[in-house]
């Protein structure tokens, strides 16, 4: 893969890369449009395909937030073209790395040492570049170890490059009005803190240590002795990423397996540390040989807060979705309704949300779920693009609900489609024996 020589880090020479991009998806769209004149039953296919590739190539050699948030829109299968999801998705665990001159003049200035002067040996050639930061095979003391190795420039542009994306996430989720600030303020402190290596280090222990106890589930060590602001050095976890696995697993021992340590290590978490890994895509997920589950990343690690965490999972029972006077009154509580909403706005958000919340809870009211159940992901698919072609929400304020809600609902839906992906089937309440 062709590496990466220069970064751009200041806030002209980020906003020029994604002109640059900007430019070619207008010429995208005047091939589009010259096309359409001649043939109007012409689909939109090309179109995406072509922007896809060009908007994802600006923002791999931008890398850092902007990268990100294409990694996090990779997620939301239901919402951009599939073109757009599958070049995304490359931002998980496949973009451009850095060069070897450009490792170790990073290294140095991040850790006051050159590689070779920590490890016994050190690959200057990534073996895994992301959208934060890449890592690297070393060897000390004949242990094997992951060093990770963020991009120069990163923390200090996660601002300037927010804003660049604002109005596109405006329009995409029809955002509006000055409340719409919580959720951009939300992101921007999450990705702060992904780029706060000590932060990370101090998280990974802390919740690898409290679910040791659950069974089929890994974990790395950390070394805080080789790790810094801007460098984490790991044991080097040996395995397939959750993705290859998926592509060629038939035994559906081994899936169910893999389901129930992923779901118990997910629910732990959320019901007991109130704490919880939310960045679950395959990059972040190994399987090793003995059919166990490996995660191996903790920058984006979600804390929730009792006042979310009681209203969002009482409206996992079906019942109480069913009951309308307590649906309305958590409804409030959650921030999707307010008080200065009109008739029409409860009634059509009321509606929305049992709609949704009927659907996207019906794993927890089961004793065990089938996430290989297409008929459930056939309603998801169909609710999604039910509301997506609705003239009436586009006319309200799609900012609804709490800050939470953005990295919650995302834990969730990744969760929920690592889950389909392994086409497992899991005991919803077997993560309750290690309690």
């Amino acid at each position: 893969m062709k590496t990466i020589d220069k970064i751009p880090t200041t806030k002209i020479g980020r906003t020029a890369e994604l002109v640059k991009t900007g430019v070619k998806v207008g010429g995208n769209y005047l091939k589009y449009y010259s096309k359409k004149a001649v043939n109007p039953n012409i689909s939109k296919d090309q179109l995406n395909e072509d922007n896809a590739a060009d908007i994802y190539d600006g923002l791999k050699n931008l890398k850092g937030s902007a990268l990100k948030v294409a990694q996090m829109l990779s997620m939301e299968k239901n919402i951009l073209p599939n073109a757009y999801v599958e070049r995304f998705s490359l931002a998980q665990f496949s973009v451009p790395p850095l060069s070897a001159p450009l490792v170790r003049k990073t290294f140095k200035t991040y850790h006051g040492k050159y590689p070779e002067e920590l490890y016994d040996t050190f690959a200057t050639q990534s073996v895994n570049a992301a959208s934060i930061g890449q890592v690297h095979k070393a060897v000390k003391d004949g242990k094997n170890l992951a060093v990770k190795i963020q991009y120069p420039g990163v923390a200090n542009s996660i601002s300037s490059d927010l804003a660049m994306v604002k109005p596109i996430a405006i329009r995409m989720f029809n955002l509006k009005g000055k409340d719409s600030e919580k959720y951009f303020k939300e992101l921007e402190g999450k990705l702060l803190e992904e780029t706060d290596y000590v932060l990370e280090v101090k998280q990974s222990k802390e919740i690898t240590e409290a679910c040791s106890k659950i069974p089929n589930l890994r974990f790395p060590k950390y070394y805080e002795e080789l790790s810094s602001q801007r460098i984490i050095t790991m044991d080097w976890m040996q395995g397939l990423h959750l993705s290859e696995f998926t592509a060629k697993n038939t035994d559906q021992r081994k899936a169910d397996k893999i389901g129930q340590a992923l779901w118990d290590f997910y629910m732990y978490q959320m019901h007991v540390l109130k704490a919880v890994h939310a960045d679950p895509h395959p990059g972040n997920f190994l399987i090793d040989k003995e059919d166990n589950l490996i995660a191996i990343d903790f920058g984006c690690v979600k804390k929730v807060p009792l006042e979310f965490y009681t209203p969002y999972f009482e409206l996992a029972d079906k019942d109480n979705i069913d009951n309308p006077r307590f649906f309305a009154q958590k409804m409030f509580q959650l921030e999707i309704l307010r008080k200065e909403d009109t008739p029409e706005e409860k009634r059509f958000f009321s509606e929305l949300f049992h709609e949704m919340l009927s659907l996207f809870t019906k794993p927890f009211n089961e004793k065990t779920f089938d996430f290989a159940d297409e008929n459930f992901w056939g309603k998801i698919t169909e609710l999604s693009e039910k509301y997506s072609k609705d003239t009436e929400l586009r006319k309200m304020n799609g900012n609804r609900g709490s800050k939470h809600f953005l990295y919650i609902n995302r834990t969730f839906f990744g969760l929920y489609n690592l889950l389909h992906d392994l086409k497992a089937t899991i005991h919803v309440r077997n993560f309750e024996k290690y309690l």
